[in-house]
């Protein structure tokens, strides 16, 4: 699947695998490594950026998967996450799509949602919100009519 496919089916929240389909080269060869490491992985769904159009440039509409974090105990020191515009000439896939019950943490501003969190039930949400202050947030539930929608119009993963 596109990251077109992505940007327009994959709800927030949704783990993404996408790759280019080369075979990961071997360890002792750290650069080819890390070339790959780069263009394929895993990551959540945690932006969809619509495309942009100004007097002197343009951007396509993107996608932005967090892909992990690097800390230091329990503080994050390093937040790592790759875009990709829906161009991009990498595969991807759904893997796992948000359960019917979860939470969702979104910041609204400036006309962009971004996920901050995903939370197992509305509780867990609000503990989460509360020890990590934001401004501009919502909190939204997956509903059982959101995945139902998916399964109906064929975009549950495979």
């Amino acid at each position: 699947m596109s990251a077109s496919n992505v940007y327009e089916n994959a709800p927030l929240g949704s783990l993404i695998n996408y790759g280019d389909r080369a075979p990961k080269p071997p360890t002792r060869f750290t650069k080819k490594l890390a070339a790959w490491e780069g263009r394929n992985g895993v990551g959540r769904l945690v932006k969809k950026t619509p495309p942009r159009e100004h007097e002197a440039w343009s951007s396509p509409a993107a996608i932005t998967l967090h892909a992990g974090n690097f800390s230091s105990g329990s503080i994050i020191l390093v937040t790592v996450r790759r875009t990709h515009s829906i161009d991009s000439d990498l595969i991807f896939k759904i893997i796992e799509r948000p359960a019917i019950g979860m939470v969702r943490v979104l910041q609204v501003y400036d006309g962009n949602i971004e996920l901050l969190h995903l939370a197992d039930n509305r509780e867990a949400a609000e503990l989460w919100l509360a020890m990590n202050p934001y401004s501009h947030t919502i909190l939204e539930e997956v509903t059982a009519d959101e995945v139902g929608a998916d399964v109906i119009e064929g975009r549950t993963a495979a």
